[in-house]
């Protein structure tokens, strides 16, 4: 499974996310439910079927969704999907909670509770930047975040996707050129929390973090270079992004 913002299901999400954001409640839910009538492919009806339980208000609706949405999940055998099944056992006890079912409540806490924390995602990884860099050198935290001005960050940040770390590098403060560079982490690492199950269901973009330097073997020239008006687009939601990061 590769993460595709272009993909029209993911669009209708995002931008249903973005019709939450502004509080409009009810057009984030038409938007969700025309994903869930595009969706063909199985990530796209986990994607979709996530989206239309979480804007559910009735408990035993969101229940259902929820339900549909892991029985799709459970099909895919991916890491990036795999990092979901914690928040999704535990809305779905939270549900049986609220129904007062007790027993169905405890038997999926239990479920949220057996997974592993630490992501299994064996990479490559990679790190977008405009630095001028070597093999062997290393990178390292507590520097100033793309996103939000002035604002040091506590962690190294990289991807699993290439084309994901050239959209970090486009975005990078400067104007010296764009840079991927394949990277090790030397220390362990974890979900990036701003975007698993804060934005998406598990990581479908492979993100992650570290408080240990990441150590440069390589780097990489083909990956796909968004447009300038792509990046427009890109700088202008990030400049109407309210959202605090998680650092």
């Amino acid at each position: 499974m590769e993460f595709n913002p272009k993909n029209n299901v993911v669009k209708l999400c995002l931008q249903g996310m973005t019709l939450e954001d502004q509080g409009d409640s009810a057009g984030a839910g038409r938007l969700f439910h025309q994903a869930w009538s595009d969706a063909t492919e199985v990530w796209e009806k986990f994607l979709a079927a996530y989206y239309v339980a979480r804007c559910q208000k009735d408990v035993s609706d969101k229940l259902k969704w929820l339900e549909k949405t892991l029985s799709f999940a459970l099909k895919i055998d991916d890491d990036s999907v795999r990092s979901a099944f914690p928040n999704l056992y535990l809305n779905i006890a939270q549900c049986f909670e609220l129904l007062d079912d007790t027993e169905k409540a405890v038997e999926y806490n239990r479920m949220a509770a057996s997974y592993q924390a630490k992501p299994s995602d064996k990479g490559p990884f990679y790190h977008g930047t405009r630095a001028n860099l070597q093999v062997g050198d290393l990178l390292m935290p507590g520097g100033l975040s793309n996103y939000v001005a002035d604002l040091k960050m506590n962690h190294i940040y990289f991807t699993a996707m290439m084309n994901g770390a050239g959209l970090a590098a486009a975005l990078a403060k400067g104007e010296t050129p764009q840079r991927v560079y394949i990277v090790e982490p030397t220390g362990s690492f974890e979900n990036d929390p701003n975007v698993t199950d804060k934005k998406f269901p598990g990581n479908p973009t492979r993100s992650y973090r570290s408080l240990a330097p990441l150590k440069i073997i390589g780097e990489v020239n083909d990956w796909v270079k968004i447009t300038s008006e792509e990046l427009q687009e890109w700088k202008e939601k990030l400049a109407k992004n309210k959202g605090n990061i998680i650092n």
